[in-house]
């Protein structure tokens, strides 16, 4: 893994305007009124637009509770002020390789934001040997991000299966989701970091209690997993991976699995709903494919009748999707329940805010959706009537 403190490939809005500058849309919380949704406990949702006329974000993070920064997958970090869109993105990535699937993908904060003032980006581009991911961080200063210091590169991508979701664990390191990049047999390879899980320490270094000696691997046999977080009651960690679309394997075979350390989730040598000996199953499975994407644990006190609960993002389902666990038993499922589908279109992230409300991103301008005036956007999800 190389570090470097270059300036890096990367500039403010105002350097790069002209070649960077964000579509003509909405840029303020719409004026609709909001809708609310039933659920099947009875408790009732209300959902509303935060913002509106962004293209393609990719991932969500709040610096406090007035400001969000968002991806796009294009190439630029935007900024939302007390629900108001910023013109100008807080930078703008020259380097980013943003064809197909790829571009610049995840965010993620430091954990001594406070006073580090770090956020880390992933993001494709080009390289001699065709796509990589690289992971980037750097210095918010408020109005720009300044001082990059690369993380890890070369992580195999395509334009299919480049990932790449990152974020900080409870125990501060820093995990990332990487894609098999349409090359199937890598993700049983454990000297590729692709269709992997990585844990690095916030520097780049590897951390000595990672399962396999001197690699960042800390779990593998995945396609395309696009959503991580922890439950907050048992610390365990829960993915959500795309599966087969056809050209290597039979379409379906969404997952969500729970991830542990040095495990073997199966892909390519199982999928759907086959098992082997010393390969992990998944907890679910969707077949057809609801292309699931985010993921987050609601935790804040704005949907009590859900707390504890895992809501992750789905694209081609068009879906979010709650689930429950056992809080007895973190393999079993109590229930599931389908949100909002085929209401807002492509659903990319779901995180919870730091008012405790739910925040989801729609991909509805990605070239694979249909999209509706002002997309695209991301929605605030309150509870309105909780169940006692």
């Amino acid at each position: 893994m190389r570090r470097s403190a270059a300036l890096g490939m990367i500039a403010a809005a105002a350097l790069t305007w002209a070649c960077g500058k964000p579509p003509a849309a909405a840029a303020t919380a719409a004026s609709e009124n909001p809708r609310t949704v039933a659920t099947k406990s009875g408790a009732r949702l209300e959902v509303q637009t935060f913002v509106s006329g962004l293209e393609v974000p990719w991932s969500i993070v709040f610096t406090s509770p007035g400001r969000m920064l968002v991806t796009e997958r294009p190439g630029r970090v935007r900024v939302v002020e007390n629900g108001v869109l910023a013109a100008k993105p807080l930078a703008v990535l020259e380097d980013v390789e943003a064809k197909g699937e790829s571009g610049l993908m995840g965010i993620a904060l430091a954990p001594d934001y406070a006073t580090s003032r770090f956020v880390y980006l992933a993001y494709a581009y080009d390289s001699p040997d065709g796509p990589r991911v690289r992971v980037s961080r750097y210095r918010d200063d408020g109005t720009s991000l300044s001082g990059r210091t690369v993380i890890i590169e070369g992580i195999p991508a395509a334009r299919n299966h480049a990932g790449c979701r990152i974020r900080f664990g409870p125990d501060g390191k820093l995990y990332v989701t990487t894609g098999d990049a349409t090359d199937r047999k890598i993700a049983q390879d454990l000297k590729s970091l692709g269709g992997k899980t990585l844990r690095l320490n916030p520097d780049g270094s590897i951390p000595a209690d990672n399962p396999f000696p001197g690699s960042p691997v800390f779990s593998y046999g995945h396609r395309n997993s696009q959503g991580i977080d922890w439950d907050p009651r048992t610390g365990l960690q829960y993915q959500t991976e795309h599966g087969p679309s056809g050209f290597d394997g039979p379409g379906g075979g969404d997952e969500v699995n729970l991830v542990e350390k040095g495990k073997n989730y199966g892909w390519p040598v199982v999928h759907h709903r086959e098992s082997a000996e010393g390969m992990v199953s998944p907890l679910l499975e969707y077949t057809p494919a609801v292309a699931p994407s985010g993921a987050s644990f609601a935790t804040g006190k704005a949907l009590p009748s859900f707390q504890g609960d895992f809501f992750f993002a789905n694209l081609r389902g068009e879906v979010l999707i709650r689930v429950r666990f056992d809080p007895k038993d973190p393999r079993k499922v109590l229930e599931t329940e389908e949100l909002f589908r085929d209401v807002y279109g492509r659903l990319r992230d779901v995180v919870v805010g730091p008012d405790g409300a739910l925040y989801v991103a729609t991909s509805n301008r990605d070239g694979r959706g249909r999209p509706r005036p002002g997309d695209d956007r991301i929605l605030r999800v309150v509870e309105v009537v909780p169940v006692h």
